[in-house]
């Protein structure tokens, strides 16, 4: 009897042996299981594009695919190093270029937002991905790849090009600095007591 870990690694070995192999069904399902993920950590670390960003990805995974060697942890860290390379092509070409936005209807201030739009944009995972966001860029990459793509330390120092280390201690400031921030709102406003009166 093999357990769910077995399971699960012989289940990835045959999937991608399948998409190397050209199966259609298996290059949609290492798509469906990784590109969510690809598309959120390039829309948290500032992507304009990150559906487009998220395809380009996946043309280069397909691309290698050929010569990939390894599990489903090393896929994963395969599919993000590729990724964030991308990111970064992108934003520096944004630098260099410069920032052009487009003006969209939703996006005009003499509009009136509904009570939904409003809603919708307090939620929590936006707040915090905003605390995420206003971290320093070393430690917010670190940040996404650990959070939001799932990563190891050792896959980010993999992805990053920095030591295991340097990835540890990135996240432990990052984590201290998020810790401050939250400090003073850690707990909701809770009525006088009473008693002390």
């Amino acid at each position: 009897m093999t357990d769910r870990g077995d399971a699960g690694a012989e289940a990835f070995a045959s999937v991608l042996a399948a998409a190397q192999a050209g199966a259609s069904w298996a290059c949609t399902r290492l798509w469906n299981d990784h590109a969510p993920a690809v598309a959120a950590f390039a829309a948290a670390r500032g992507s304009r594009e990150p559906d487009d960003l998220t395809s380009e990805v996946f043309l280069v995974v397909f691309d290698r695919l050929g010569s990939f060697r390894g599990d489903a942890a090393a896929f994963r860290s395969f599919v993000f190093s590729i990724a964030y390379r991308r990111l970064v092509d992108e934003l520096r070409m944004r630098s260099r270029r410069g920032e052009t936005v487009e003006l969209l209807a939703e996006e005009d201030p003499r509009r009136a937002s509904s009570a939904e739009d409003e809603a919708a944009a307090r939620l929590g995972d936006q707040r915090a991905l905003a605390l995420i966001t206003d971290l320093p860029p070393d430690q917010r990459d670190v940040m996404l790849l650990r959070i939001v793509a799932d990563l190891t330390v050792e896959q980010v120092a993999a992805v990053l090009g920095k030591r295991e280390g340097a990835v540890k201690a990135l996240q432990r400031r990052a984590l201290e600095r998020l810790r401050k921030k939250l400090a003073p709102t850690r707990t909701p406003d809770a009525p006088p007591d009473d008693s002390e009166q």
